[in-house]
């Protein structure tokens, strides 16, 4: 759905598959009208768009068409988890129903625990995070196991509580990760900085977790190492800036992101290929 599958940073059950994907996402997740959907659209009910194929009629013109919201979103691979794994490759079209609102029940669960996926697998990698390795290693094999539930088990789980749970032990990764990096480290946690103007800022080794970066101008800024988990970079400005080292960042707060060819990345995300097309 989005423009680009998650990145190299993880492995390939955590990127989107639509080709072995139901059009999951294209169904459960609802649509309100406005700049990022042309439409309305309640969850459960499949998008207009969405082809009998389960591929999106529109793909290639999806920003041109008023749906920029499906660009700049990825199920981590949660979708073809859900058709193939979940439900053995049983298309929801040849059972409707209460199989769809199984699956659409379904989907959002394991679409948040392979979120977690793409965490634990990319703290792994973080030198810094050796003294957790283990305790890394037991959550993702934990999440691992909680995505082979059956139906039943993944509607009844408490995914807000797990997710608690390892997100304690991604504080503790990111502390010892900015650690190593030189400057200030700013704790920035949840900060307001919609519209901020940052351009040039050394935001080295900065915690920017939940970070509202909506429209702010980041041209130039010096993000190496930073903490991005859960930053709304929609529409944020990242020309030239430099995100080298910069950690928990997904493909798609990347997406929703304006950059450019001068824009340094971490090699776990890909350059959007809107980015591109304005150079």
């Amino acid at each position: 759905m989005s423009d680009h599958s998650v990145g190299p940073g993880a492995g390939s059950e955590l990127r989107g598959d639509c080709a072995a994907c139901f059009g999951l996402c294209c169904v459960a997740l609802p649509f309100a009208r406005s700049a990022d959907f042309a439409l309305d659209k309640p969850a459960g009910t499949p998008c207009p768009n969405l082809r009998d194929d389960h591929r999106c009629g529109i793909h290639t013109k999806l920003r041109d068409k008023g749906f920029t919201g499906c660009t700049v979103y990825d199920c981590f691979g949660a979708g073809q988890k859900v058709s193939q794994v979940t439900f053995g490759g049983r298309d929801w079209r040849a059972e409707p129903g209460a199989r769809v609102r199984e699956m659409m029940d379904v989907f959002p669960v394991v679409r948040q625990l392979h979120e977690l996926l793409w965490y634990l697998t990319e703290a792994l990698t973080l030198p810094a995070a050796r003294p957790v390795g283990a305790e890394l290693r037991r959550a993702l094999e934990r999440t691992e196991q909680l995505t082979l539930l059956p139906p039943g088990g993944l509607a009844a789980l408490d995914v807000g509580a797990h997710r608690q749970e390892v997100n304690v032990l991604l504080l503790r990764t990111s502390e010892l990760a900015r650690a190593q990096t030189r400057g200030k480290k700013k704790d920035r946690r949840g900060a307001d900085l919609v519209g901020a103007r940052l351009k040039g800022a050394d935001l080295r080794g900065a915690s920017l977790r939940g970070a509202w970066l909506i429209a702010a101008d980041l041209t130039g800024a010096d993000l190496r190492g930073a903490d991005l988990i859960g930053a709304d970079l929609r529409d944020a400005n990242l020309t030239d800036a430099d995100l080298t080292g910069a950690f928990f960042l997904t493909q798609p707060q990347l997406n929703a992101a304006r950059g450019g060819a001068g824009t340094r990345l971490p090699r776990s995300v890909t350059r959007p290929v809107h980015w591109t097309a304005r150079d």
